[in-house]
C-alpha cells in the first residue's frame, strides 16, 4: 500500500469527489462514508502443538440498503480494520454497479494462511463462524472467499454456522465447493469478468483483440483466469505475470519473449500463487523483479493483486504504447496514478465495475441455494457475460453523457442507485 495514503482513506477520498460531483446533501454523505456497523473479535484456536493462540477477526458491514451484506473474508498478515472498511464500502459500490441486490461487507483474519496446519485453518474458520454467526445469514450478510481463503474453508464455516441454526443453510456463504453448495463456474468468475470488461473497451477504442498483449500483476485465482481469458477469449498474448514467493520474501515478475502459457504456470502453482521459479527458467521462463509488470510494453495491464499497487511512483514505469488498465484488484490505483492515466489518455476499467464478476457469481450461486437447483457452467458464464457486458455499457454511458474519468462515472452510477434504494426504503 502506498504510504502517502491508506485504503480507507483512499476509498473516502474517491467517494468524496463524486459526492461532489452528484451534490449529495451532508447528511447522504455521512451516511455512505462510514460503515453501518462494525465487529472486531478474538477468536481462540487451540494449535496443533497443544498451545492457545488467539488470532483477530473482523466483519465490516458497509451498507443494506440494496439488499444482504456481500463480500469475502480475508486472511492476510497485513489485515487491519482500515482495509476491511475500504474493501466494505468497495462491496457497496461494487454490487450497486452490477445491478445485484446486496449491499457491501467485508471480512478478515490478521494471518498468513501458509504458516497454518489444514486442521488449524478449519479451528480458526469455525472460529470466526462461531463469534459472528449472530450477525451473518443468508438474509443478513452473505461471506464468501477472499485473498488467503478457499472453497474449502467456505464449506468449514458454511457447515459450523448450519450446526448453530440447527438445519442446513449452504446460502450463509457462497464460493463454496460445487457438491457442497458452490456454483459452477465460481472458480472463473472474477477472472473471466474482467476480460469481458476489457473486451468492451477494446470495442470502444476498436482495438484488434488478437494483436494485444497484456502484462498481469499477480497469479492467484483473477489473474490465472484472466490470463486463459484473455488469450482463449480475446485471441492475444500475455507477456508476463508476477506472484509473491513466500520462501523468499520477495515478489518476482515471470515472463516469456513468445507470451506465458498459463496452464503450464498453474501446474507449477501452489495453492498461494507462488511459482515454482527453478521449473519455469527450465520451461524458458525469464525471472525478473517484482515490480517489471508494470513498464512492460504491451496494451493492457491489469493488476490483480493487492491494493494501492499502481500509486504516483510506480506508474511513471508504464510504456506509451498502455491503451487500458483493468483493475482485477481491489483498490489497485492510487488517486494520484488516476491523474496520470486522465493525462496520458489511457482508458481505465474500475475495480468495482472490471472485477465485479466473483460477486456477481456469488449472487448467482445464492440464487441456486435458495432455488435448490443447480445451472450449468455454460449458463453460469452467459448470465455472467451478460451481467458484466450491461454494466460496463451503463458506466460509459454515464462518462459520455456526464463527460467524466470512467471510475467517476462508476461510482455515478452505483452511488445513484444505492441513494435511490435508501429513499425508497425511508432512510433519507
Amino acid at each position: 500500500m502506498s504510504e502517502k495514503i491508506n485504503a480507507f482513506h483512499m476509498a473516502q477520498q474517491q467517494f468524496d469527489h463524486v459526492a461532489e460531483l452528484l451534490n449529495l446533501d451532508p447528511e447522504v454523505r455521512e451516511m455512505l462514508r462510514w460503515p453501518m456497523r462494525e465487529y472486531k473479535f478474538m477468536i481462540p484456536v487451540r494449535m496443533d502443538d497443544g498451545t492457545k493462540r488467539v488470532f483477530f477477526g473482523y466483519r465490516i458491514q458497509h451498507n443494506d440498503a440494496r439488499g444482504p451484506n456481500k463480500g469475502g473474508i480475508r486472511f492476510h498478515p497485513a489485515e487491519t480494520m482500515d482495509t476491511v472498511r475500504a474493501l466494505a464500502m468497495w462491496m457497496t459500490w461494487k454490487c450497486a454497479v452490477a445491478d445485484i441486490p446486496l449491499g457491501g461487507g467485508k471480512g478478515g483474519v490478521a494471518i498468513d494462511p501458509s504458516t497454518l496446519s489444514v486442521h488449524e485453518k478449519e479451528q480458526l474458520c469455525r472460529g470466526w463462524v462461531d463469534q459472528m454467526w449472530r450477525n451473518i445469514g443468508p438474509r443478513q450478510d452473505v461471506p464468501a472467499p477472499d485473498v488467503g481463503t478457499t472453497p474449502q474453508m467456505m464449506g468449514w464455516m458454511m457447515d459450523e454456522y448450519s450446526k448453530l441454526v440447527g438445519e442446513y443453510t449452504p446460502g450463509v456463504i457462497t464460493g463454496k465447493p460445487v457438491g457442497g453448495g458452490g456454483s459452477l463456474g465460481r472458480t472463473e468468475a472474477t477472472g473471466f469478468g474482467v476480460i469481458y470488461t476489457v473486451r468492451e473497451a477494446m470495442k470502444h477504442l476498436k482495438m484488434d483483440s488478437t494483436k494485444a498483449w497484456a502484462a498481469i500483476q499477480g497469479f492467484g485465482n483473477v489473474a490465472q483466469y484472466a490470463a486463459i481469458g484473455f488469450i482463449e477469449m480475446l485471441g492475444g498474448k500475455v507477456a508476463c505475470v508476477s506472484y509473491w514467493d513466500r520462501e523468499d520474501r520477495a515478489a518476482y515478475t515471470v515472463s516469456h519473449k513468445d507470451g506465458i502459457d498459463p496452464y503450464f504456470l498453474q501446474s507449477i502453482t501452489d495453492q498461494y500463487g507462488t511459482i515454482d521459479k527453478d521449473k519455469a527458467r527450465e520451461a524458458g521462463y525469464e525471472i525478473e523483479p517484482g515490480d517489471a509488470w508494470i513498464g512492460k510494453d504491451v496494451d493492457v495491464l491489469i493488476p490483480a493483486a493487492l491494493e494501492g499497487q499502481v500509486n504516483a511512483e510506480t506508474v511513471q514505469k508504464i510504456s506509451d504504447r498502455v491503451k487500458i488498465v483493468a483493475e482485477g484488484a481491489n483498490g489497485p490505483t492510487t488517486p494520484e496514478a488516476d491523474e496520470f492515466f486522465k493525462e496520458r489518455g489511457i482508458f481505465d476499467i474500475p475495480d468495482f465495475l472490471c472485477n465485479a464478476g466473483g460477486v456477481t457469481t456469488s449472487y448467482f450461486e445464492s440464487v441456486q441455494n435458495d432455488m435448490n437447483f443447480y445451472w450449468s457452467k455454460e449458463e453460469v458464464l452467459s448470465k455472467l457475460d451478460h451481467k458484466m457486458t450491461n454494466a460496463f455499457q451503463a458506466v460509459l454511458e454515464m462518462a459520455e453523457k456526464e463527460g467524466v474519468y470512467m471510475r467517476d462515472a462508476a461510482y455515478m452510477v452505483a452511488i445513484g442507485r444505492v441513494v435511490k434504494a435508501m429513499e425508497l426504503r425511508g432512510w433519507l
